[in-house]
């Protein structure tokens, strides 16, 4: 049977399935069949290509041709003019500075400062296929690991890549292998942390759905090393394609004999399960997801003793995150030295980010450590959106921090952004315009914070409550001059005395934000005013006479009636009664309504006759 002459790959993440990806398969499938052109062409769904805010995504090769946001009605003119003429689709394509085509996906600027280690193949492979996963040299390293190294020379291989923890910790690989290789018991166990809970991060899961074989390849080699015979991948139960991928690759695995008894001739015995999480954010501390898997619930519990030592049922456990795993097998299959010439003197390699927020390229990209914040904000993510200058970047998920525009030029490592308050965390980015108010902001990921603490321990239950109550108040335009010393000493509180990780960094929103945009805060209890226009309580809606035609629309459309006035009189706002739905701004004709910075001062006497009412009443 001849080979067919176009591989056609569609981006099937979750992402891009989300936005229409399935259907642009079967509508290819329609048209090819009704073309007579089905043995031609070779339809791969493949995983997360990247470049998530061009979604749904394809590369056509040969060529290499990049496809972007297509629809099924897109199917017809790419089948007539690309795969029967030979033209391709050119508004489909990127446009360049110039407004010029590009048509190469190697010419993207999205992928230019990239470097896929743990991503090498998702967006190339059927994420679903074995023997796609060999065909690139899946399963290589581990038949060179079981045939020609001991546990202790695959450890200090490790050792030599310098490879970290890419959870949050940065705790080095190979310490965590050395101390369960050294641990005298009958059983030992690899954990696999799939509890991804970041807001914005997608990271683990776009992985997990794209190169299942991959973390599966990386688990076995550390399980070998440190003497494992089972493994569990615990995965949150709102990844349904992650877990449906990761038991597929395992029953694979097994039916290929590459998982089991005497793996590659060996003496090496292992076996894996996949148990779902209830999507609790503090599962994804090691000791909490150790007693979610044995069916307790998930809370932390102090260390000493770590895992390593006593982890799951009281044995030696691994706990790794999925980007750990997946950079694995490239480790060992290309050498530990390959890996360590990328990154810094101790940040090795690359990491997985996830880019979210005001930026034009949102998406999955992987980067050598030591990028530069500014060539991973306006190189790989193209930069802001429309005409809004950027900000602050906040790091780490609602544990890390926001740096600022004087942060631009620092090297991403793990030292490095814990010196300026962030973290490297997880993954997580997301990019703020100048539209932002970092007060609001820090509320957000407070809020976030004081909902999935476990309640375990008072500093955290307790600290963050209070915080995030000090945040309220000043968002609502009742802020006290004492609070900004009391969210810094709550904070710093809540840092050295939590329990776990979570409750450590909790605070690191608040810190940071205090720590470089404090003048935000002030003007927030000061003078009553959110100059970013955000916080409703601190800014109110007026009316421009001298714009306004009085056609009216804007008191028949107010829900509230606080509107009155005439073609002749013009038209006014009645303060007290307004209750900021912006129906107003909306709806005027000649954009006489503005949403003006600062609580109204009619607003500001009552709430100051209120208080002294209420006094009085005491």
């Amino acid at each position: 049977m001849s080979l067919k002459r176009i591989d056609l790959l569609i981006c099937c993440g979750s992402g891009c399935i989300s936005a229409g990806a399935i259907k642009i398969k079967e509508r290819f499938h329609e048209v090819l069949n009704e073309k007579g052109m089905t043995n031609e062409i070779n339809i791969i769904e493949t995983g997360c290509m990247g470049p998530c805010d061009y979604g749904p995504v394809m590369v056509i090769y040969p060529e290499g041709i990049f496809y972007k946001k297509v629809t099924p009605e897109d199917v017809e003119e790419i089948v007539n003019d690309h795969f029967m003429k030979g033209r391709p689709v050119k508004r489909l394509m990127l446009q360049d500075d110039e407004e010029q085509a590009i048509s190469a996906k190697k010419d993207v600027p999205f992928y230019q400062k990239q470097v896929k280690v743990a991503l090498e193949n998702c967006g190339y492979i059927d994420p679903e296929s074995l023997d796609e996963y060999i065909a690139t040299g899946g399963y290589e390293a581990l038949g060179t690991v079981l045939t020609t190294m001991s546990p202790q020379e695959t450890i200090e291989l490790m050792k030599a890549s310098g490879l970290r923890g890419r959870g949050g910790g940065g705790f080095p690989t190979h310490i965590k292998w050395q101390m369960v290789h050294d641990a005298k018991a009958d059983q030992k166990y690899y954990i696999c942390n799939g509890d991804e809970g970041d807001p914005g991060a997608f990271m683990d899961r776009s992985l997990l759905e794209g190169d299942p074989h991959r973390v599966l390849e990386g688990m076995m080699i550390g399980a070998y090393a440190m003497g494992a015979s089972r493994g569990f991948f615990y995965i949150r139960a709102e990844y349904p394609l992650a877990i449906q991928r990761i038991k597929q690759a395992i029953a694979q695995a097994h039916e290929a004999g590459l998982m089991g008894d005497n793996i590659f001739g060996s003496q090496f015995c292992f076996d894996a399960e996949v148990r779902t999480g209830a999507g609790a954010f503090v599962c994804g501390e090691e000791t909490a997801l150790i007693h979610s898997i044995e069916g307790s619930r998930g809370n932390p519990t102090p260390k000493p003793p770590y895992p390593a030592i006593s982890g799951l049922w009281g044995k030696p456990t691994v706990v790794n995150n999925v980007e750990t795993l997946g950079n694995i097998p490239t480790i060992y299959r290309k050498g530990p030295e390959w890996f360590a010439s990328m990154g810094t003197a101790t940040s090795k390699g690359t990491k997985v980010f996830a880019l979210t927020g005001d930026i034009r390229n949102t998406g999955l990209v992987e980067v050598p450590m030591g990028i530069s914040l500014r060539e991973l904000i306006f190189d790989v993510g193209g930069g802001m959106v429309g005409d809004h200058k950027f900000k602050a970047v906040q790091l780490g998920g609602p544990s890390g921090g926001c740096l600022t525009t004087e942060h631009l030029d620092v090297g991403v490592d793990y030292e490095t952004l814990k010196e300026k308050g962030a973290m490297m965390g997880s993954g997580g980015v997301i990019v703020m315009n100048d539209q932002k108010c970092m007060v609001n902001v820090a509320k957000f990921f407070m809020d976030f914070c004081v909902d999935e603490s476990c309640g375990k321990c008072s500093p955290c239950r307790i600290g963050l409550k209070q915080m995030y109550g000090i945040l309220e108040r000043i968002t609502n335009g009742d802020g006290r001059e004492e609070d900004i010393d009391e969210l810094i000493r709550l904070g710093e509180a809540v840092n050295k005395l939590s329990l776990c990780g979570l409750g450590q960094t909790a605070p690191n929103p608040v810190l940071s934000t205090l720590r470089y945009f404090r003048n935000e805060y002030e003007s927030h209890i000061r003078d009553k005013a959110c100059n970013t226009k955000v916080c409703l309580p601190l800014i109110h809606f007026d009316i421009d006479k001298d714009k306004c035609i009085g056609c009216s629309l804007c008191a028949r459309k107010c829900p509230v009636n606080c509107i009155t006035g005439s073609r002749d009189e013009k038209y006014t706002i009645h303060q007290l009664d307004c209750i900021k739905c912006g129906n107003c701004q909306e709806v005027c004709p000649v954009k006489a309504v503005g949403r003006i910075p600062g609580m109204h001062p009619e607003m500001i006497a009552k709430r100051e006759a209120d208080k002294q009412r209420l006094a009085s009443e005491d």
